[in-house]
């Protein structure tokens, strides 16, 4: 489990064909020491679990591997050298929920359409996959690249957010553009509630 609370921004340096998928050699600032073979890292929003780690003329870096499905299913089939992400370290029981409950289980590919710059923040307006629209409410949580962000508007199969100064200067998200395809995570809260008005 996650919060949605990014707390580094790693860089693909290497990816490495597998029969199954792909190796991705990620660049970091945690320190290797404190990660565990087979610990569980968000990419960009996709849990992903770590094989090997070490450090390398002063850089510490750390490899994880992505299935073929992964790869079709998220925004991890694009990535390439130089590509940075959004890195989450899983939940420790007693760490503060500064965000809300994220699975690292992407749901599916979001467009951002348009991107409004309002004084120091951002307004990002996205198009959802239609299945996944009527998960999105407003004032709701939803992750986006593996950051947890507060639903702003909504429209058929649109939605936007603010982003505060803060969280473009600690993400990815201060580099985005209209045209940019991130990884979207509907609220677990959300699914479930969906799930159980079917059921009625």
């Amino acid at each position: 489990m996650f919060t949605g609370i990014i707390t580094d921004v790693g860089e693909v340096v290497s990816i490495t064909p597998r029969e199954t998928g792909v190796k991705l050699t990620i660049a970091t600032a945690y320190d290797p020491d404190g990660i565990a073979l087979g610990a569980s890292i968000a990419h960009s929003g996709a849990c992903l679990t770590v094989i090997a780690k070490g450090r390398d003329g002063g850089r510490n870096w750390f490899d994880v591997e992505a299935s073929i499905e992964t790869l079709d299913k998220t925004t991890l089939g694009g990535w390439q050298p130089g590509t940075r992400i959004n890195l989450e370290r899983a939940l420790k029981i007693g760490d503060e929920l500064g965000g809300h409950i994220v699975t690292g289980h992407v749901d599916g590919v979001a467009d951002l359409i348009a991107r409004e710059n309002v004084g120091d923040m951002a307004k990002l307006t996205f198009k959802v996959p239609k299945p996944l629209a009527r998960f999105i409410a407003q004032k709701g949580s939803v992750t986006l690249d593996g950051t947890s962000l507060t639903v702003n508007d909504v429209g058929a199969d649109t939605f936007s957010v603010f982003l505060i100064p803060h969280t473009l200067t600690v993400t990815t998200w201060g580099a985005s553009r209209a045209g940019d395809r991130v990884n979207l995570e509907i609220d677990m809260m959300a699914r479930y509630v969906a799930r159980l008005r079917e059921a009625e």
